[in-house]
């Protein structure tokens, strides 16, 4: 099948056009990215950590929230860009599913549209890793696919998942995120849809 998922990921500016498109449903690319922290304290010492940060454009949103922000990839390319776009935060190489981070370390982690890439054993670990870095009462928070709850928005997921995603996309949308979350022991304190149900907002505290 015809894709343009190594286009994408080759050439900055095609993937930065698809982003900022996609996120109109939602009134935009600001608006997009601040829906996952929408009722969240944070301040100047709130240490965030952006999983699987990629090229860096939700590192630097996050700068706008606190100083601390960290960037976790498992690409020393996309690391290397995202250090060009937010070169205030700090970068970590390695895997989301067995990060090079102490325990106890952050107070919120911030993840998207990255965990429908992952297999349904990297999300148990991912979830697990993250219940292990978080602070006690830290916040797990993200944006990612859905299955859509309008049916006016089942033929452009359907199109946008054929020509940039892979197997484990399709996956997510029949995946129970929640269901595996709570199994990680999290407590879920918010979760909504966007775009016709086809994205999702989940808030959880450890």
């Amino acid at each position: 099948m015809f894709s343009l998922r190594n286009f994408a990921y080759k050439y900055q500016w095609f993937y930065n056009t698809v982003s900022g498109l996609s996120t109109l449903t939602v009134g935009g690319e600001k608006r997009f990215r601040s829906l996952a922290l929408e009722g969240l304290e944070i301040n100047q010492n709130t240490k965030i950590l952006d999983l699987c940060c990629g090229s860096g454009q939700t590192t630097k949103f996050l700068l706008n929230f606190s100083p601390e922000v960290t960037g976790l990839d498992a690409s020393f390319n996309a690391l290397e860009r995202a250090k060009t776009n937010a070169p205030q935060a700090s970068y970590i190489e390695g895997l989301a599913e067995e990060m090079p981070i102490e325990n106890n370390q952050f107070d919120l982690v911030y993840s998207s549209v990255a965990m429908h890439e992952m297999t349904t054993q990297q999300l148990t670990d991912i979830f697990t890793e993250v219940y292990r870095i978080l602070k006690p009462n830290g916040i797990f928070t993200l944006i990612d696919l859905h299955q859509p709850t309008n049916p006016l928005f089942i033929p452009p997921i359907m199109v946008f998942l054929s020509l940039f995603e892979t197997e484990t996309a399709w996956n997510f949308l029949k995946f129970d995120v929640i269901d595996l979350l709570k199994q990680t022991g999290f407590n879920i304190i918010k979760y909504q849809l966007y775009a016709g149900g086809s994205l999702q907002v989940i808030q959880c505290q450890k």
